[in-house]
């Protein structure tokens, strides 16, 4: 049970930096909309997070995932993903530092906006497969120390995306209107870059 835990830690911590784009748009949103805009984007992956895991611990037993299946996740994630960082760079930034302001956002958005930006990137479906297969190696195949682990991960990585959001929030005040249309253009040339990585990936492997 001790290297289940051990095991989750690792996985939580990997999976928090791993998410691509999310990572970035997470501090950003935190930076731009407060605490509770960032926090509503983690939850948003985490519950994509739990969604992947179960199919990849349960899927198996009522669905036969091909490799095919990729093209359809890349195509449909990588215009999402486009789309996002599109927004990014066309978007005006107005800085409110109104605590008032902050409370009116819109948490359900933030979270299907985790939800979309993570589900929809095949990387992180491959990274939790990957994952599976090494926990099921180290803990024996036994689903309760799988299920322990795979629940360690999801806390630790909310625990870090939290820790992120919190302080990125906080810098809010020390960073000018300027500053934050700069990180905005910034985040969008990210996204649109593994966007369009991801199109080309998908097209490549699947149509050329």
């Amino acid at each position: 049970m001790f290297e289940a835990i051990l095991l989750g830690i690792g996985a939580g911590i990997i999976s928090s930096f791993l998410t691509g784009p999310v990572f970035f748009a997470m501090i950003k949103t935190s930076i731009e909309r407060g605490f509770n805009a960032g926090f509503s984007l983690a939850i948003g992956v985490i519950i994509s997070d739990i969604i992947l895991i179960g199919l990849v611990l349960f899927g198996s037993q009522f669905f036969n995932y091909k490799a095919e299946f990729d093209k359809y996740v890349g195509s449909i994630g990588g215009v999402f993903l486009l789309a996002v960082g599109i927004y990014y760079l066309v978007s005006k930034i107005t800085v409110h530092y109104d605590s008032n302001t902050l409370q009116k956002v819109s948490k359900r958005g933030y979270v299907l906006k985790g939800f979309l930006m993570c589900i929809l990137t095949p990387s992180t479906l491959m990274f939790w497969i990957i994952v599976s297969g090494i926990i099921s190696v180290k803990l024996n195949n036994m689903l309760n120390e799988k299920l322990v682990c795979f629940f360690i991960a999801m806390a630790t990585q909310l625990g870090i995306d939290g820790a992120k959001s919190f302080y990125s929030s906080k810098l809010r005040y020390k960073i000018k209107e300027d500053a934050l249309k700069k990180l905005n253009k910034i985040a969008g040339v990210i996204i649109i870059f593994f966007a369009f990585w991801l199109i080309i990936k998908t097209y490549l492997k699947f149509y050329a």
